[in-house]
């Protein structure tokens, strides 16, 4: 018989007074992790000198982080659940830090993949926030909160860009590592500090065999779409991959609808809500990784193409950062929206202005102040769908299952990047023009994935009308749960 939850009925919040410490240390924490992410586009062009490899195994540099992510999210997800959600983000952070330190001693590829690998183990760190949210802030902040939590992926990456082409132009490329070291061990210590352990937990075992085979599946899954253009989408290699992965999660489905202590509890991710939220995160990750591609690479082109803008690696950072910065600022209107309106609404909101976004871009790509508009109106969206994901996916799950279904929505929009960078990397492979003795991507070629972003964030907004209404978010006692579906009283960790 599985464990009874401890769920106790009137958990202690912290005090409002301390509510904004605990909530921007969580931000901060969830900052490094996307700072991380960042720092080392810079180094991926010269990671072939410096560690004296080919460019195709130090691809792995990058690769092994993705794996490493998409592997990590649910299962120290649902290890917060059981065990401390304030423990796994220590865990979490610890691992960042470690493999900080790794790369920044490394001189050769293996150590280098290893200290990505631990890197990419941290990803759980922004679900895990946003369920500690749930559990200790008092409900008046907890849908800005969350909003905030979220947006500090963008700010990372706003923030990280600039600083780690200035740092790769101008200093030993170690240094980029040892400040997210640094960036590592300070999060980790104010988490100790100030962040509160939640007593809602589950429970039970932990159920390795539905890890190792969610693991497995999503490694055969992400390491074809990731590595399919260089081994051939037709080759033996990248079928038999996608062949696996569906294999086995459809074995892994099966075997979690028959244990009592699943990984994921796949009937309650099958409510309405909790299903088409994921589904429309997947079209959202899609579509704000579409702009991630096209921008840089207008910005770096040379002006002789026609449509290049001939900028350096710091200014097309500097570029991209205002973006972040929309998205945190998005943060409160995306709470108000969701508190008046419910978050519903705010996440159409989100998908119809990244839409809008995309078409601005594709019309208005010729001047840096251009891109500049048309990347922080996209920004706009994604702060405003980001703050009402956490809050749609809360709302429909039992108190101890925060973290697993946060962490699962996480994974969703993981995938969805993954593949809008397989699918843009084939478009943008395909349409070129010569351009010297080379072949670059046609101005046709960026208009063409702008508009596949585009009408990724119109399929987001259909998934989305198919959520169930809810109730507006009204600040007060019980905002924080509340919900379209009841969900049963005590059912806790257990099948509902």
């Amino acid at each position: 018989m599985p464990e009874t939850p401890t769920l106790p009925a009137d958990p202690a919040k912290v005090p409002a007074s301390r509510a904004n410490l605990v909530l921007a240390v969580l931000a901060f924490a969830g900052i490094v992790v996307s700072l991380m992410q960042t720092l080392v586009i810079p180094l991926v062009p010269r990671l072939p000198e410096l560690l004296d490899a080919s460019p195709a195994n130090t691809a792995w540099a990058v690769t092994a982080t993705l794996l490493a992510s998409a592997v990590a999210t649910p299962v120290v997800g649902r290890l917060g659940d059981m065990y401390g959600k304030r423990r796994m983000l220590l865990v979490s952070l610890a691992l960042l830090t470690v493999g900080s330190v790794v790369c920044g001693l490394a001189d050769s590829l293996a150590p280098i993949v290893i200290g990505r690998v631990l890197q990419g183990l941290s990803a759980g760190v922004i679900p895990l926030g946003i369920s500690i949210m749930r559990d200790e802030l008092p409900a008046e902040k907890l849908t800005s909160g969350t909003a905030v939590m979220s947006a500090s992926l963008g700010v990372g990456g706003a923030l990280g860009l600039p600083a780690a082409a200035l740092i790769a132009d101008h200093f030993d490329w170690h240094l980029l590592f040892w400040v997210s070291a640094v960036a590592g061990a300070l999060a980790t210590a104010l988490v100790v500090s100030l962040v509160p352990e939640s007593r809602v937990r589950t429970g039970g075992r932990f159920d390795l065999v539905g890890g190792l085979g969610l693991s497995a599946a999503l490694v055969c899954l992400l390491l074809a779409i990731s590595k399919g253009k260089a081994w051939g989408w037709t080759s033996g290699t990248t079928l038999g991959l996608f062949a696996a992965g569906v294999v086995i999660l459809l074995v892994w489905g099966a075997q979690q609808l028959r244990t009592s202590h699943a990984l994921v509890d796949l009937r309650v991710a099958a409510r309405k809500q909790v299903l088409f939220t994921n589904l429309a995160s997947v079209s959202f990750g899609f579509s704000m990784f579409a702009m991630s591609l096209v921008l840089p690479q207008l910005l770096q082109l040379p002006e002789a193409t026609g449509y290049g803008l001939g900028q350096s690696l710091l200014v097309t950072g500097l570029v991209l950062a205002p973006q972040g910065l929309v998205m945190m600022a998005m943060a409160p209107f995306s709470a108000r929206v969701s508190r008046a309106r419910g978050p519903k609404v705010t996440l159409m909101l989100g998908a119809v202005t990244v839409a809008a976004g995309y078409v601005l871009n594709i019309f208005l790509m010729s001047q840096i102040w251009q891109l500049v508009l048309a990347s922080c109106v996209i920004g706009a969206g994604v702060g405003l769908a980001y703050g009402a994901m956490p809050a749609l996916i809360m709302s429909a799950v039992p108190a101890s299952e925060t973290a697993a279904a946060n962490s699962l929505n996480t994974l969703m929009r993981a995938v969805g990047t993954s593949v809008s960078s397989a699918l843009a990397g084939v478009v943008l492979a395909q349409m070129t023009t010569s351009f010297g003795s080379a072949d670059v991507t046609s101005q046709d070629g960026f208009r063409t994935v702008m508009a596949i972003g585009a009408g990724a964030a119109l399929l987001a907004l259909a998934v989305a009308s198919f959520i169930p209404r809810q109730r507006p978010l009204a600040a007060g006692p019980g905002a924080a749960d509340a919900v379209q579906e009841p969900v049963p009283a005590g059912s806790g960790g257990k099948h509902v």
